[in-house]
Order: structure tokens, then sequence, then C-alpha cells
């Protein structure tokens, strides 16, 4: 396909797709900076609090395999204008919601909505641009979503300064009706299907939903209850055994039922199985990396949620250049060569990052992050495009779904394993003699609870103990970031395809659709 062929409305369609991606990066770390304001207006106990968070994540992973196969039944994108639907009615409820129970019910059903459209909206991209052009709107796609991220808590923060707690919910209200109504113009109609007879029409596979919802939800629901249970917890441990076999049981039925849900056969693919591997080890490191970092910069640093969050930017600007250099990289030496040489640069971002102590301020942390973004966009972006341009026609939302379920469901596995260094970490170093038991507790729960104490009773040494102990803890998940992503590195460059010629973007099985046929 060639750019000639290809309407320049692409880019109004690619805006609406960024900016659908943009808000759920932004939706899932904005009430963070929410929950203690939830606390104090809404009476939310210390449980409450972890479902309004907790529901999200489940509905999000539980619900992402399902609707890939949906989208590629029914349409991907009027699956998607559904799923912007379903996220902006809900925004529109959790205005009005008066109780904790009505903010968890509606940020569950926000996850569900972002369920549907992370996966397709990376789905639609093949259809709407050529092959070489993939890589720059898989890059534009993943830079939008990585930035939503740390700017979450910067606009929550302003927000909640400004107005009530419902703001939250009402700022996602004109962002999703204007990608909505962009989407509805500009993105590509779905392809019109021949009529089936009765009967003809594969069923769904109603046991393989059921068996991989149930098992993402209580691996990603043992995670949740990690912090507060310890990885020994009876009811930690049913929960990840009990997740795990039901997903084993989801994969013995997936190769043994005429319809799958899923086509494990994908994973034959090289380009697929060692691309969403790659992606999988990316997000593990940079999941660890926003996980900590902006601890450190409001506890340690003492910078506000504005503050910040802007000053994570260098991961994210990081993210911009490469993705933008790897473009041209890719085509001149190959996915394999450029994921290595990115996987190495993140890994060795994350390691300089281990060196930080209490003599560092925000230079040197603006330093290893921007080198670690650079890194993250050189891997992610081609691995991505990689992936996408492996699937099969008429399989792209399942894949997408796939690709994504394994990141989400991977990177919640991994900050609560990275929690429990960093709280091994912290408790290793943390000083509390003198202190009162209540006092000594508040302390040793987390870093925030100890500068209060430290603040409250005057002591100076506490929070300077409580500072070095945290970075000592951050230090540790900041090593196993950088060990994950060399690992990675070493396995990119022994299993990646590498011929350069093989790799400039990837080989869409879409044919080339006539001008007037492109964009309804």
């Amino acid at each position: 396909m060639s750019n000639s062929a290809l309407s320049p409305r692409r880019w109004w369609a690619l805006g609406a797709l960024v900016l659908s991606a943009l808000i759920i990066g932004l939706d899932g770390t904005i009430i963070n900076v929410a929950l203690p304001t939830l606390s104090g207006e809404l009476g939310a106990d210390s449980a409450q609090l972890q479902w309004i968070g907790g529901g999200y994540l489940l509905a999000l992973s539980a619900a992402m395999l399902p609707i890939g196969l949906l989208g590629d039944r029914y349409g991907l994108k009027r699956m998607l204008l559904a799923g912007m639907a379903v996220f902006g009615l809900a925004s529109a409820a959790g205005i009005w919601a008066d109780s904790a129970g009505q903010v968890i019910a509606v940020r569950a059903v926000l996850g569900l909505g972002a369920a549907m459209i992370m996966p397709l909206s990376l789905a639609i991209l093949p259809r709407i641009f050529g092959p070489e052009e993939v890589p720059k709107a898989v890059a534009t796609w993943t830079a939008a979503t990585a930035l939503g991220m740390p700017i979450g808590p910067v606009v929550g923060g302003w927000l909640l300064n400004r107005f009530w707690w419902g703001s939250i919910f009402l700022f996602n209200i004109p962002v999703v009706a204007l990608a909505l109504v962009v989407s509805v113009v500009f993105l590509p109609a779905d392809p019109k299907r021949m009529p089936v007879a009765a009967g003809e029409r594969a069923p769904v596979d109603v046991l393989g939903v059921v068996s991989s919802a149930l098992g993402i939800t209580a691996l990603v629901y043992g995670t949740i209850l990690v912090p507060q249970e310890g990885w020994g917890s009876p009811l930690v441990l049913g929960a990840l055994l009990g997740g795990a076999a039901s997903l084993v049981g989801f994969v013995v039925r997936q190769r043994r039922f005429a319809h799958p849900l899923v086509d494990l056969g994908l994973f034959a693919n090289a380009r697929f199985r060692w691309g969403t591997l790659i992606a999988v080890f990316v997000n593990f490191a940079v999941m660890g990396i926003l996980f900590v970092v902006p601890q450190y910069l409001e506890g340690v640093l003492g910078n506000d949620a504005l503050g910040t969050g802007m000053r994570v930017l260098p991961l994210i600007g990081g993210l911009l250049v490469s993705a933008t250099l790897s473009e041209t990289l890719v085509p001149r030496f190959g996915a394999r060569v450029v994921i290595s040489v990115g996987l190495a640069l993140l890994g060795a971002g994350a390691l300089l990052g281990a060196g930080t102590d209490s003599g560092n301020g925000y230079g040197f942390t603006a330093t290893w992050l921007g080198l670690a973004g650079l890194g993250f966009g050189m891997a992610v972006v081609p691995a991505t495009s990689m992936v996408m341009g492996s699937l099969p026609t008429g399989n792209t939302g399942s894949g997408a779904s796939l690709l994504e379920t394994v990141q989400q469901v991977g990177g919640v596995l991994g900050v609560a394993v990275l929690g429990s260094v960093l709280g091994a970490g912290y408790l290793d170093r943390l000083a509390v003699s003198g202190l009162s038991q209540p006092a000594a507790d508040a302390a040793r729960d987390s870093l925030s609870g100890a500068n209060a104490v430290a603040a409250q009773v005057d002591d100076p040494a506490l929070q300077a103990s409580a500072h070095d102990a945290f970075i000592h803890g951050m230090d540790l998940v900041l090593v196993v970031c950088g060990a994950i992503a060399l690992v990675a590195a070493a396995l990119a460059a022994v299993y990646l395809p590498g011929e350069p010629q093989d790799t400039p973007a990837p080989t869409l099985p879409t044919p080339a659709p006539r001008p007037g046929e492109l964009l309804a």
C-alpha cells in the first residue's frame, strides 16, 4: 500500500485513537491523588480505597481477551465506539456517586470501557496506515499511553486543588466525547460481512471466556492483596494458585476447541512470540520505574503531585525521541539490533538509577530517566510493530487483545513483586527505636507515614532514616528492573529475526483499499 493511496484524513483518525489511549493511561493513575479526598469526604476505609483502584484493574485485565474476539467478529470500529461510550457514561455516573461503593462500581465499569478501548484502538492502526507508516502510528499511540501515566497525578492534583473530587470524572467526559466524534467521522468503516445461514457462525467459546476471566481475575486479585496480606497469606496463595490452574485449563481448552477464544497458534510465529515476550519485559521494567520514582520524587525530594508528574517527563521525552529514531534505525539495522540496543539502554538507565543515594538531586534522576526512556522507545515500538505485523487479516483484534492482556497481567504481577522488594529494602534500613508502637508501625507502613510521624514528633533523624531506607529499597527495585531488561536484551539478540530487509516495517496481509473505500 503506498502513501498516495491513503487519505490524509488518516491522521485525524490517529488523533482520535491517540486521544482515547491518552485518557485511558491518565485515568489509570489520576485516582491515586484523589484517594485521601475520597477517604475524607465519602468515609472510605482502607479496604474500599484499595478496591477503588483494584476494581478497575480487575475489569481491565479480565475483559480484554473476549473483547478482542468480539471486535474481530462484530467490527473493530463498532466495538471501539461502544467502549468509548461505556467509558464516557461511567465517567458521568462517577460525578454523581455519593458513596465509596458507588465509586468502586464506577471504576469497575471504567475498567471495562478501557479494556474495550486499549486493544481495539491498537488493532485498528494497520487498517488505516500502510506498512511503512505503521511504526510511526504505533510510536505515537505508545507515547500517548505512556504519557498518560505520569500526567494522571498532575491533572488530578490540579483538579482537586481547584474543584471537588468529582472533577476527576468530569474531566474525562469532554475528552472522550471529542474522541468519539472524531472516531465516528474519520475511522474506517468495518468491512461488510456476508450474511451467514443459521448455525454457520462459529460459536463463542463461553467456557473459554469464563475460565480466562476467572484465571486472570484470581491472579490480579491475589497480587492486589499482597501489600496487605503478604505472599504467605492463604488467601493470596489460594488466589494465585487458583488463577494459575484456571489459566492452565484455559490453555488446554484453547488447544482442543475448534473455535478458540485465542489462537495459540500465533505463538508459533517467532515475530509474535518474541515480540510479545519482549513487550512484557519492557512493561515490567518501566512499570517498576514508574512505581518507585514518583514516590521518591514526592516523599524524599519533597515535590507535590504537580511537580512529581512534571519531573517524570524525561522518561517520556526519551521515549518520543527514540520512537522517532526507530523509524530510521529499524530499516537500516533490523528489529533485532534496534530492540536489543534499546533494552540494553533501558537496563543501563535503571542500573544507573540504582546508584541513587541521599546526596543526589533531581538532575541525576532526570539523566537516568532520560536514558531509560530512550531504551524504552527503541524496544517497545519495534516490538509492538512486529507483533501487529505478524497478525493475519481478521485477527488483529484478538491478537492485540492477547498482547495487551499479557502485558497488563505481567505488569500487575511485576509491581506486586517489586513492591515486596521495595518493602523489604525499606524495612531493612529503617530505624524506629525510641518511638511508640503506633508511631513505629506508621513509620514502617510507608515512607509517607514515616514523614508524617517525623513531622509530628519533630524527629529529623527519623526522617533521614526513612529517606535513606526508601532509597535503598528503590535501588534494589531498579537493580531488578535493570537485570530484567538486560536478560531481555540477550534474548532479543539471540532469538529475534535479524535480517534488516525483513524488518523495515511489518508486512501486513490487509489488501490495499481503493481511496474511496478507506474512510467511512
